[in-house]
């Protein structure tokens, strides 16, 4: 099985290209493939198939490092892209790709880096989803071990809890992540990201992601972000984001806009995973 290995802003990928019409990876070969010390080592694995929408080119899935299936990766998208328009399969600058949850547009820029719209959010509770009534609120509040915590809820095409804090390189993130994750709040768990503002035009995040742990970027994570203290009026439409693996722009120009992302790619190796 022959790969690529590919990174945005540090979060690292497998690609896999199933338009042959082989089958998706397996749960274990999906740990296999994320295996740092006996496989390939990435985040999150990503297929490439036939699209699913008129006027797309490509549809993908993705695969957490667990095995388990994710809705949407934003870093993961702009790797799909820069994959396809290396293969050709791309003509022009402007194009669809088909995640898991929807369409999205693609504008290749001139430095090389991917802007990607991904969709509105979404903030009521039963979409994200999270177990807090039907009405959408500003905040929500848990008790997560002996502390609590105040926390945003809302679905890129996979759930979000953003913490804002002070310092986020003081946060507790491999403490409160995954207890979060694993609260009744979030029935189908969550990716939880802890966000602190800079200034109005930049802000810093790390994210503990669902199924992969804290990750060096999250490009969904930073839509979730953005949108949560955009909405709260805390930064303003058009922000940096500082990740530990890199800056991604996030612009949400009105609340029934789409959000969209922009950032870099890069191709690691290519390898072939003997059977």
């Amino acid at each position: 099985m022959r790969f690529s290995k590919m990174h945005g802003a540090g979060n690292d990928f497998v690609v896999i290209d199933l338009r042959d019409g082989a089958p998706a990876p397996d749960a274990d070969l999906c740990r296999l493939l994320g295996d740092r010390h006996r496989g390939v080592g990435c985040d999150q694995i990503l297929t490439i198939s036939a699209p699913h929408a008129a006027g797309s080119i490509a549809s993908y899935g993705i695969w957490n490092s667990d095995g388990s299936p994710s809705g949407q990766c934003g870093n993961g998208a702009r790797c799909v892209a820069a994959w396809l328009v290396r293969d050709s399969a791309a003509q022009g600058d402007r194009f669809a790709i088909d995640s898991p949850v929807g369409t999205h547009a693609v504008e290749r820029l001139a430095d090389g880096g991917y802007r990607i719209a991904m969709g509105v959010p979404d903030f009521a509770p039963d979409t994200v989803p999270l177990a807090a009534g039907t009405v959408a609120a500003d905040s929500y509040r848990v008790h997560v071990g002996e502390e609590d915590i105040a926390f945003g809820a809302v679905s890129m095409g996979n759930p979000h809890a953003v913490i804002e804090v002070d310092d986020v390189r003081a946060a507790n993130v491999a403490g409160i992540g995954p207890a979060l994750q694993s609260s009744s709040m979030f029935p189908n768990s969550a990716n939880i990201g802890f966000a602190q503002v800079l200034a109005p035009d930049r802000i810093r995040l790390r994210v503990y992601e669902r199924g992969a742990g804290e990750t060096l970027a999250c490009g969904s994570g930073a839509c979730a972000a953005a949108a949560v203290l955009m909405r709260r009026g805390r930064i303003g439409r058009d922000v940096a984001v500082e990740l530990p693996g890199g800056a991604l722009r996030i612009a949400w120009p009105d609340d029934s806009s789409a959000v969209t992302m922009t950032g870099p790619t890069a191709f690691v190796f290519e390898g072939e995973l003997d059977s």
